[in-house]
């Protein structure tokens, strides 16, 4: 009985040094975030028409 009990003690440790697999393992590629510079492209079109329209106005009131 102990010989049976040891054979499967055995048994059961050497097969726990199988669980693996050979293949490479998989990593997944790091997400590259690119960051974008905040300018606001209208406001540099806007506030210059803004102003010709004021100076505009003032030359026509006179």
């Amino acid at each position: 009985m102990k010989k049976i009990v040891l054979a499967a003690a055995l048994s059961a440790a050497a097969s726990t040094g199988f669980a693996g697999n050979l293949s490479e393992p998989v990593i997944e590629a790091p997400v590259i975030v690119e960051e974008t510079n905040a300018s606001s492209s209208a406001a540099a079109v806007w506030v210059p028409l803004v102003i010709l329209a004021i100076v505009a106005a003032a030359v026509a009131a006179d």
